[in-house]
């Protein structure tokens, strides 16, 4: 659906999805985006909940870690919300230097996701990213004990 819509262009010589071609085009046409979207939410909303299949685990407590929780209806199939957050400008470069995109492509993606403010706000608990490795870890393993615990007493 997506290369009948963007064109063959879209694929790659192995007949790959193209995902940086098809970031630049959808983080520039906000129609494109919407378009998108509309076709993938759906389809992603219905295996997130096929693979949060209780039945499936035999665990205190299963993650659901996705970047568009907040901005989608995703946070409706979840009980806590936990945001792992750096300031903006820590996002910009890491994302540059992880995807090779511009800064102003960046600054875009950024745009269409949920302000980090708004983000913090929403969550149970934050998890600084932007701290030494060690404190991130110490962090993480801290959150952990507290939904074990939370979670065996059915909370």
């Amino acid at each position: 659906a997506i290369a009948d819509h963007f064109g063959e262009r879209i694929l790659q010589g192995n007949g790959e999805l193209d995902r940086a071609a098809l970031r630049q085009k959808v983080f520039e046409d906000p129609e494109q985006r919407r378009w998108l979207e509309g076709l993938l939410h759906p389809i992603i909303r219905q295996e997130l909940i096929r693979q949060l299949s209780p039945e499936d685990y035999n665990l205190p407590y299963v993650m659901l870690v996705s970047p568009l929780l907040l901005e989608t209806n995703q946070h409706e199939l979840v009980e806590r919300i936990v945001v792992v957050d750096v300031p903006e400008e820590t996002q910009i470069n890491r994302t540059m230097a992880r995807d090779g995109n511009s800064r102003e492509q960046v600054e875009r993606i950024l745009a269409a996701q949920m302000p980090r403010a708004a983000r913090r706000e929403k969550a149970d608990a934050i998890i600084n990213n932007a701290q030494p490795l060690e404190r991130v870890e110490a962090s993480v393993h801290a959150l952990h004990q507290r939904f074990l615990a939370d979670f065996s007493q059915g909370a």
